[in-house]
């Protein structure tokens, strides 16, 4: 199976595409997990709003939507990322860009095996998830 990028913008690019896959890889493995089929589309806020609305019934710009279709142990999913919202995080929180899009592409798959981010105690834990896989070399 496999991780594919595609892309709704046609300002932006991944060069070392392999870079980024290889940590999603890596993160799968150390969970206990496998790749069926993952999908990042990098896209605007507007393409993101709009799928927000559509899809979620919710009307304000994010960061990332995840759509999972996983079965078992067996990560499918389809992520969405604004690479807008990726870009202005990265100067609030002085972060390198590279490094905030990796976040991103890290939180969605930690959607994907389970964790959640609706409470103070399971955000504090999917960041230092985060962390961890952000720092894993």
């Amino acid at each position: 199976m496999r991780i594919k990028l595609f892309y709704e913008i046609s300002n932006f690019f991944i060069k070392k595409k392999s870079f980024f896959i290889k940590e999603i890889y890596t993160l799968l493995n150390n969970e206990g997990r496998y790749i069926g089929n993952i999908n990042y589309i990098f896209c605007n806020d507007d393409y993101l709003l709009d799928m927000n609305k559509k899809y979620l019934k919710k009307n304000f710009y994010t960061d990332v939507l995840a759509f999972n279709y996983s079965i078992n142990k067996c990560i499918s999913g389809d992520i969405f990322i604004s690479i807008d919202r990726v870009y202005d995080n990265s100067k609030q929180w002085n972060q390198f860009f590279i490094n905030e899009l990796k976040r991103v592409m890290i939180h969605a798959i930690l959607h994907f095996l389970g964790y959640d981010d609706h409470n103070h105690i399971d955000k504090e834990i999917m960041k230092r998830k985060e962390e961890f896989y952000l720092k894993l070399k």
